[in-house]
């Protein structure tokens, strides 16, 4: 596999293009395909079957194409497809999950040599957080740390329906998932599924200035440059990185929002 080769990257949808956002800006040199399935979103209310199966065309199509490694920008597509995918290919599988451990890590305190309970909302969509992946990763962390969950699937919809902008909607939208928390408790909200980073500065409006927004996009790259590295298949410094953006929706309108929110 040459180092020069492409990093395939998909979606359900748009909310993928801001993990490509962070791999540009952290491993400038490399190639990127992304794929949006914005045809078949949202995947969060779809059946982990579903979801697996449009989970391998994608891959299949990557293959296709000389990928030198795939990342599942995506929570539910990870949680219902990551383990059939590497056993079913050989090339470098990576998925994401919400950053719950980062969330908690945030209890050890240096100064002090007990931890500190956590108090944490994650959002995500129905399914990452019905799937079992999440389960276990939430049985590590619960006994310690107050969790909730709280499934925001009218999120991904607003992304994609091109209406990020419309600041009453959002808040309005936000306000009837979060009202019902005392947000004045809260210690963070992790951001579960790639489509709500493009929220951030928003939920910094909602939430009190002590609450930490967290997102896992940053250090899904970073384990894609270890994996890339150990493997010797890292871009040279010489190779010139750029980004292709493809969607299975096929309209003006799509690709009009992918490369505005790819370089917003």
């Amino acid at each position: 596999m040459s180092s020069t080769a492409p990093i395939g990257v998909f979606d359900s949808g748009l909310g993928g293009i801001s993990v490509v956002r962070q791999l540009v800006r952290d491993m400038p040199h490399e190639r990127v395909l992304y794929f949006g399935d914005s045809a078949n979103a949202p995947y969060g209310v779809k059946s982990p079957e579903q979801v697996k199966e449009l989970s391998f065309a994608i891959v299949e199509r990557f293959v296709r194409q000389g990928v030198k490694a795939v990342v599942i920008a995506c929570n539910t597509a990870t949680s219902a497809a990551v383990n059939d995918l590497r056993e079913a290919y050989d090339i470098p599988i990576i998925g994401m999950e919400p950053a719950l451990k980062i969330a908690c890590d945030r209890g050890d305190v240096p100064s002090d040599p007990h931890h500190i309970p956590q108090r944490v909302i994650v959002a995500a969509t129905p399914l990452t957080l019905r799937e079992r992946k999440f389960a276990k990763l939430m049985d590590r962390f619960d006994s310690d740390n107050e969790i909730v969950k709280e499934p925001c699937p009218d999120l991904v919809e607003i992304v994609e329906s091109g209406r990020l902008g419309d600041h009453d909607l959002v808040m309005r939208t936000l306000h009837g998932y979060f009202d019902q928390y005392d947000l004045d408790r809260i210690d963070s909200v992790v951001l579960g599924c790639t489509h709500f980073v493009f929220y951030r500065d928003y939920f910094r409006e909602l939430l009190p200035e002590r609450a930490a927004v967290i997102d896992g996009n940053e250090g899904t790259v970073r384990h894609l440059g270890v994996v890339l590295e150990s493997l010797g298949h890292l871009a040279p410094e010489s190779a010139e990185g750029g980004v292709e953006l493809a969607n299975s929706d096929p309209s003006e309108r799509i690709a009009a929002l992918s490369r505005e929110l790819l370089h917003a």
